[in-house]
């Protein structure tokens, strides 16, 4: 039987650029980030956003919460997480080290490559915290990055902490109000 081999399109950052719209590219291959996030999405994503904003600010912590900007985890990799809080100064006009958090709202269309292609490639490039928020079952899911580099389930929602005096708690339920 003969094999025939696959050709799959190879896309990098510079290409990235060019590009018109809203896109993201994995490993390569590009997908598109349209139509706009839901109503209810934004919503959610604004409360999070102040919720984590304010928490950062009470504790006097150094870290900056984003809303999507785009992190280049490798030259065909190139995400725009929902949420990012990073504790570094961003040099570049992208972010290309591990944020402290990352947090994605999921969509019918975004659902299985949040919960699969995007937690892989975040667990890999070392973020230490990753969310998942469910608007149909209202539900948020916090993944923590362990000792063996994978990432564990979270029961309840940690205290915090990304270096030395930046601890902080968010009561993550009042999004759902």
């Amino acid at each position: 039987m003969a094999y025939s081999a696959r050709i799959l399109p190879n896309y990098t950052y510079e290409d990235y650029l060019q590009w018109e719209g809203r896109w993201e590219i994995l490993e390569g291959i590009p997908h598109a980030k349209s139509p706009m996030p839901s109503p209810r999405h934004q919503e959610i994503a604004g409360k999070v956003h102040a919720l984590f904003l304010a928490a950062v600010e009470a504790a006097a912590c150094d870290c900056k919460v984003y809303q999507p900007i785009d992190l280049k985890i490798s030259e065909h990799t190139i995400v725009n997480p929902d949420l990012l809080i990073v504790c570094q100064p961003i040099e570049k006009s992208y972010l290309d080290f591990p944020p402290a958090l990352v947090a994605e709202i999921l969509s019918p269309a975004t659902r299985l490559k949040d919960r699969h292609n995007k937690f892989d490639l975040y667990e890999r490039f070392g973020i230490p915290y990753y969310l998942i928020l469910d608007p149909d079952a209202e539900t948020i899911e916090v993944f923590q990055l362990q000792t063996d580099d994978r990432y564990r389930l979270l029961e309840e929602t940690p205290v915090f902490e990304w270096k030395e005096g930046c601890r902080i708690t968010v009561s993550l339920d009042d999004i759902w109000r």
